[in-house]
Formats: C-alpha cells, structure tokens, sequence
C-alpha cells in the first residue's frame, strides 16, 4: 500500500495535532479512509494516491494553524476537513458585513441549513445541542438585515421553566424572563460589536422577547426566529407562524428530545412540522450528531443519551 511521511518538529506538535485521545487522528482517518501511525519523529499516512494527497496537504494546514498558536480548536479540525474533503463549499460562507466577519457553515448538514434559510421562507430546523441551529439562524438574520432583505429581526423564545420557577427568580417581569432570552443575545453579539447591537435594540431594529409578547402582532419585513420551539403547545406555535407578514421569514428551531413541556401535552414543534409539510415554501431540515461542532465531549454526550433514551417523534 502506498505510503507518505509528514515531518514532526516535537512531540508537541504531534500532541496538538492528533487532539485530546486521538479525536482529530480519529476524524482525519474517518473522512478520508487513511492509515494514519506515527513512527518517530513523522506521521506515517498509508492509503491511495488521492487519499495520501488530500490528508498531507490537511495536515500540512493543522500544522501551520498549530504552530502558530500552540494548539487547535475542534471548529478549526472541522472546518479543514470540510473543505479538503468537498463537504462544505466556500460559497455558502454568510458574510456579515462585520468588519469582513464571516461565518461558514462546518459541515454538510449545516451547508443544506443555510441554504434552507436561503430558499424557503419559513425553515423548521430540529437537531441535537451545539450543531449550529440558533447560531447559524441568527447569522443568516444578520445577514439579510445588513443586505437590507429584512427592516428588523426578531428573536422570540419561549420562557418554559425547567425545573425552576420563574416566581423564585428575582427581579420583576423582564427580569425573570432574561435567563430565557440570554442564548439568543449571546448568538448576537458573538457576530456584532456590543455597541451596534446596543444601538438595533434601542431603536426596535433588534428585538429580543419571550414568546407571549408576540400575541397580536403582524411583522412585515422582518427575520423572525423562534427558538427552542420543541417547548410551544401547538396553540401558541400556531399563534406564532400567523404572525407572519410580507416580505417576512421565519425560522424555527429545536431538539425534539428535549421538551420542558408537562407530560402528556404535545409539543407545537412536532405538531407544526407534520401539518405544514405539504405547503410551498415550507421546509424541514433535521440536523444531527454529526453536526455537533461544540466541544468533542458534546458529541459524546448526545450519543450516550441517544443511546439510552427512547426518540421522540418521527425523523423526517
């Protein structure tokens, strides 16, 4: 079998490399079918030709990030692979407008995401946590804001308790429900200097509020998300999507395993993805462990419950 060996400067480099208990050896072979040993002071690569090329030249790029830095970030090792391997194309980076910031999808299921946003006005997206669902979401938003698609973005969650009571929490009203809202201005913020997010909030550009405040609502030219949408009753997913109005788009997001909702009450989430299955210009995306693009151990987290938890809902 045809073999290529790539020169190691230290140890420390290999470390770096090859990631806590071999997690980037591990993804590198995965995604390209090849050997990989390490023989003293080189990595040793055993494949086909094509394989021998695509991995030196990814371990040719970790290393130059490496040592630049002195280690490597998981969304780094995913974003490599992804374009060496053809999975992600650069043309479906969201640019925003942000100093020259942009943000590009990590995997293949993120890539058909965001073109799910692109294409479809109203986009369910289900998946486990940390695949990108509300990140990317909000990316997109910011996107179509700055490119002057939408007037205004707003940002609703709903304010579901999860083992701890709103009344205990202090604080008045707005107070209470910050917890809730939080994720959602963290996602902003992450792609936006703090003093223009700031300045949208304040003059109504930005929105960022519980559920409940949208009742009697008509948004016109607005990008609207809806996260973690697996915790709406059917009755307040419907009162939701209605407040739909032209020039909108709406993307709802959620993980279907992880409703706070009382036992025996539908989640709104599963309910509105069956019944608007058929309509044009509506589509579901379902993300999965694959997608997870947080720290490794999430992965490993969601697997071990996968596992050992029986699914909710249907795959769709």
């Amino acid at each position: 079998m045809p073999t290529l060996s790539i020169p190691l400067v230290s140890q420390e480099d290999a470390r770096a490399l090859f990631g806590a208990q071999d997690a980037y050896l591990r993804q590198i072979r995965d995604a390209l079918g090849l050997n990989v040993l390490l023989r003293g002071e080189a990595i040793v690569l055993e494949g086909d030709e094509p394989q021998l090329t695509r991995g030196k030249e990814i371990f040719e790029e970790l290393q130059g990030l490496a040592r630049r830095k002195g280690y490597l970030k998981d969304e780094e090792v995913a974003r490599v692979l992804g374009r060496a391997t053809g999975e992600v194309s650069q043309e479906s980076a969201i640019d925003l407008f942000q100093r020259a910031k942009r943000v590009q999808p990590k995997t293949k299921g993120q890539e058909e995401y965001v073109e799910a946003i692109r294409s479809h006005d109203l986009v369910f997206c289900t998946g486990p946590a940390g695949c990108g669902k509300t990140y990317l979401a909000v990316a997109m938003a910011v996107n179509a804001l700055r490119k002057e698609i939408v007037r205004r973005i707003v940002l609703v969650r709903p304010a579901v308790e999860a083992g701890e009571r709103l009344g205990f929490l202090p604080g008045d009203m707005i107070a209470k429900v910050n917890p809730f809202l939080r994720p959602l201005l963290d996602a902003m913020q992450e792609m936006l200097d703090f003093e223009q997010v700031k300045r949208y909030m304040e003059a109504d550009i930005v929105e960022i509020l519980p559920l409940a405040f949208m009742r009697g609502r008509t948004l016109n030219d607005t990008f609207i998300i809806l996260d973690e949408a697996q915790n709406t009753t059917a009755t307040q997913m419907k009162m939701f999507l209605t407040r739909m109005g032209q020039g909108s788009k709406i993307v709802v997001t959620g993980d279907r395993t992880q409703t706070d909702l009382p036992p025996q009450t539908a989640s709104g989430l599963d309910d509105a993805i069956q019944r608007l299955a058929e309509i044009e210009g509506v589509t579901t995306v379902e993300l999965t462990g694959r997608d997870i693009v947080r720290h490794r151990l999430v992965r490993e987290i969601v697997k071990a419950y996968d596992d050992t938890e029986p699914k909710r809902g249907k795959r769709r």
